[in-house]
């Protein structure tokens, strides 16, 4: 399962991940008016980050099955978790290692070859 197809679409996860923490950042700014919450270069580049997740993932599902693609997708919650503790200084709690916990229970299973 593990082939350049699949670390593309982690990776497009992984900016995914990056494109919401610029994109809560930007949110929690003030602005000077309600245009500039939309149109400024943090609001852009996340956006922009979303657009090449998509052109990414379109090309990881020409060489993986189509099965593997929402599950390794599921991946990017995780990531929005880490780097939110580390760039936010959010605190883990208790939901939110269920979270993880559950998701990644939910990809070894969907994994397990009967």
């Amino acid at each position: 399962m593990l082939n350049i197809y699949t670390l593309i679409m982690l990776l497009s996860s992984f900016l995914a991940a990056i494109s919401q923490i610029l994109l809560k950042l930007s949110a929690k700014k003030n602005h000077k008016n309600w245009i500039m919450e939309y149109i400024n270069p943090v609001v852009i580049s996340g956006y922009l980050l979303l657009l090449l997740t998509m052109i990414m993932n379109i090309y990881a599902y020409s060489g993986i099955d189509y099965k593997f693609g929402p599950i390794l997708t599921t991946t990017s919650y995780i990531f929005v978790v880490i780097l939110s503790i580390y760039i936010l200084k959010e605190k883990l709690n208790k939901n939110k290692i269920i979270g993880i916990s559950l998701i990644l229970i939910g990809i070894v299973i969907f994994n397990i070859k009967i």
